[in-house]
């Protein structure tokens, strides 16, 4: 291959490195395990032969599609044998979102949503993302996933009924509103104010606590206003008077590193709805966190 066609090559994979990355973080829930995709798929790139590939976007989006579904079959049992309950790997960043960063729509990019996509197999997962969320139409979509037409539209109908009926579905509220709930929140757990904290949450909120059996953490979902304020406020007073709360966006949405001196101890974020918070998800599992940026030692 000539110098002039190695660049071409490398600047088609590089104009759709994102959408790669934000396709195989989505199907994955891993920041390690979405490079890894994309890494192979541009190895794919390299030894493909491209004189038959007039769209190299498809190309590669069909590559790495496949690639997230074997994936994600071989980790269907270390998903099933996970102690406790599996939260997707936290996006930390300092600053909201903006229009120019957002890896496509940047909702689905949220806790609540990855979680979601837990309900789904991997090949609905997939037809799902590429039609709604990366805007491919059916016959692309059905290229991608080696099916026909009808079976691609039949996969995208079944999705779509498995993640209708959730919790978490619930209309997201103006980001404002959502930052004062997550303010409040934190003040009432600070205050170890129970009253406050189930007037904050929605009826049937739910609890995500992610320790990975490494961690002390919840070890199921806790479901209810009450049940998920007084786990926090039985947890906070017996374990964290001196935690720290730092402010950031996880996935898009307000949230929390909770810090205990220097040492990261999860992130916190929520779901947020009409009627409350509807999902709290705390990462504490010590292999999630790795990649969390943290601010300089003794500056928390």
């Amino acid at each position: 291959m000539d110098q002039a066609h190695a660049r071409t090559d490398a600047a088609d994979f590089e104009a759709s490195r994102r959408v790669l990355w934000g396709l195989a973080y989505r199907m994955l829930g891993s920041r390690a395990d979405a490079e890894d995709a994309v890494q192979e798929t541009w190895l794919r790139w390299q030894a493909a032969d491209r004189s038959g590939i007039d769209n190299a976007r498809a190309w590669l989006v069909t590559a790495c599609t496949r690639l997230c579904i074997d994936q994600l079959r071989s980790a269907r049992h270390r998903r099933e044998t996970y102690v406790g309950p599996w939260l997707p790997e936290p996006l930390v960043t300092d600053t909201a979102p903006s229009a120019a960063d957002e890896l496509e729509r940047a909702e689905t990019l949220t806790t609540a949503f990855l979680l979601l996509l837990e309900k789904l197999t991997p090949v609905e997962r997939a037809a799902y993302l590429l039609q709604h969320v990366f805007g491919l139409d059916h016959a692309a979509v059905a290229t991608a996933l080696d099916r026909t037409d009808v079976a691609t539209r039949q996969l995208v109908s079944r999705a779509r009924r498995k993640l209708e009926g959730s919790g978490l579905t619930a209309e997201p509220v103006p980001q404002p509103q959502h930052r004062a709930m997550v303010t409040a929140f934190r003040d009432a757990l600070r205050s170890g104010d129970l009253a406050q904290l189930t007037a904050l949450l929605a009826r049937d909120a739910r609890l995500y606590s992610d320790g990975g059996g490494k961690v002390r953490a919840a070890m199921n979902v806790i479901e209810g206003a009450d049940k998920v304020a007084r786990f926090f406020e039985g947890v906070w007073r017996k374990f964290a008077p001196d935690f720290i709360y730092l402010p950031r966006w996880i996935n898009g949405q307000p949230g929390w590193l909770v810090m205990n001196g220097d040492d990261l101890i999860g992130t916190i974020d929520f779901a947020v709805g009409p009627d409350g918070i509807t999902g709290v998800f705390w990462t504490r599992n010590p292999d999630k966190l790795g990649s969390v940026p943290l601010p300089e030692r003794g500056s928390a």
